[in-house]
């Protein structure tokens, strides 16, 4: 089966471009572009970096709640962005678990946590415990776990394929992160503007009732995923059963805001045709 929605990529306003559908059972609907194209993911590293930071959890190397990060701040914490600390900063910005403050920073002591914890660099300790396992062999980290992935559309659907029916993990974990963590909690969607409350599960973005969103207008509330400031996004619509990821090389922009929202929805009611 191939998708027709698919082809709407070739209209966006970006050099590259390249997308696919992929089912639970690992099953992939259809693709476009170039998908062994690598691209750089930007904050689509988050959940990447989330998912080895959870099998480093299961390992026992850490616990959700124990410290990390500034004053009363846990793993937990970081991982759902109510840390405190600033977008790019390491200094706190409010107490932890008042405020959503999106923060690359978080994710860089995540990474610098884990890697403590197992005596293993961060870039690597992902290599083994994610990517390698799932055949991701054009994904690397070249830097900051928050944003500096480089990767392609074939693996980024074998990553979305183990998210949907998990096999490096329990699957009550990945049941976890993608559960609201610290409900009600206001703040700013990147690109999206304020959001109250501003849902995020364990390293996975939640669409809930969030308006303006770049999923889809039919997304069902319980669709998780990332987008990047690099033009990129991986969501997974668990009503559907299915993920989508598109990948660009043009940096998110209101060409984005105008084009992703009617390509998912186009994808979708074609999916449930």
């Amino acid at each position: 089966m191939s998708l027709q929605s698919l082809a709407l990529i070739e209209n966006w306003p970006v050099p590259t471009a390249a997308a696919a559908v992929v089912r639970a059972d690992g099953a992939v609907l259809g693709s476009h572009g170039p998908t062994g194209h690598r691209f750089p993911l930007a904050s689509v590293t988050k959940p990447l970096a989330a998912y080895a930071v959870l099998v480093a959890y299961e390992e026992g190397a850490i616990e959700l709640d124990e410290p990390a990060g500034p004053a009363g701040a846990t793993v937990r914490h970081l991982l759902a962005h109510t840390s405190g600390l600033a977008f790019d900063e390491h200094r706190a910005m409010s107490a932890p678990g008042e405020r959503r403050l999106y923060s690359n920073a978080g994710f860089e002591v995540l990474g610098d946590h884990v890697a403590k914890a197992t005596d293993i660099p961060f870039a690597e300790y992902l290599r083994q415990a994610v990517l390698a396992p799932l055949g991701m062999t054009a994904t690397t980290l070249d830097g900051s776990p928050a944003k500096d992935g480089v990767s392609t559309v074939d693996d980024l659907v074998r990553f979305a394929a183990e998210v949907q029916a998990p096999r490096l993990l329990d699957p009550r974990t990945v049941a976890e992160a993608m559960t609201v963590q610290y409900p009600g909690t206001k703040g700013v969607l990147p690109g999206y503007g304020h959001q109250n409350p501003n849902d995020w599960g364990l390293g996975f973005e939640i669409r809930d009732s969030k308006s303006p969103h770049w999923t889809g207008t039919t997304s069902s509330p319980g669709t998780f995923g990332h987008f990047g400031q690099s033009g990129t996004f991986l969501w997974i619509d668990p009503t559907a059963g299915l993920a989508c990821v598109a990948l660009t090389d043009r940096a998110f922009g209101p060409w984005a805001i105008e084009a992703w929202t009617p390509f998912t929805d186009a994808v979708l009611t074609e999916v449930r045709g």
